[in-house]
């Protein structure tokens, strides 16, 4: 599956607001956002259009597409797979996209950014079920086991990121061992995990139109 190889900083700026995708640099004083809240490009702090209606759907689904790492097609295919089943469309939609194996990697803390999740799950650290799995849309289910393999234990930027996350929240629908490396998918993910400013109900209403 393709993805995006540009400046990721310049797609927080778009939406002018922290997305969280360089890991530790977004909490610091480097973060580009905390400098220039305003879309990149020559016209980017001069020009402010009130943005309503479809503009703001819009702009909903590309912050929430950005925020996973996913082009528009994956996204999309994400939305038809939620809108097929019984429930609510929008809490179906961030239900699958918490439980990509790339997410959880991240949300467990073996990972500074989904970015760096998705990286270390494609040069096959991560185990799922004592198995190597390698794609990071992997659907992880109730009970699945995630641990990084033994010989990447000791890997600079998984030791980096285990010790910045220690002061992060864990979802609920998540155990982690730390000492072990490894954590268990408790059930499925709830809405109130997802702290994430996502209004989800703009995503169904655009892609109902």
């Amino acid at each position: 599956m393709a993805r995006y190889t540009g400046p990721v900083c310049r797609l927080c700026r778009r939406e002018t607001m922290k997305l969280f995708l360089k890991g530790e640099k977004c909490f610091s004083s480097k973060c580009p956002v905390e400098k220039r809240s305003f879309p990149p490009g020559q016209h980017g702090k001069d020009r402010r259009p009130k943005i309503v209606g479809y503009g703001l759907q819009l702009r909903e689904k590309q912050k929430t597409r950005r925020i996973y790492g996913l082009l528009e097609q994956q996204f999309r295919g994400y939305f038809e797979k939620a809108a097929r089943k019984p429930g609510v469309t929008g809490e179906l939609l961030l239900r699958q996209l918490e439980s990509r194996l790339d997410n959880v990697v991240y949300r467990l803390g073996f990972a500074a950014s989904r970015a760096q999740a998705r990286q270390f799950v494609r040069h096959g650290h991560i185990l799922v079920d004592g198995r190597r799995v390698d794609i990071p849309s992997y659907q992880l289910r109730e009970n699945q086991a995630v641990a990084v393999k033994e010989a990447s234990r000791q890997n600079p930027q998984l030791l980096s990121a285990l010790d910045f996350a220690s002061h992060q929240t864990l979802p609920s629908w998540l155990e982690l061992r730390r000492e072990e490396f490894a954590g268990r998918v408790l059930g499925p993910p709830k809405r109130e995990d997802v702290n994430l400013p996502i209004q989800e109900q703009m995503i169904v209403e655009l892609y109902s139109k």
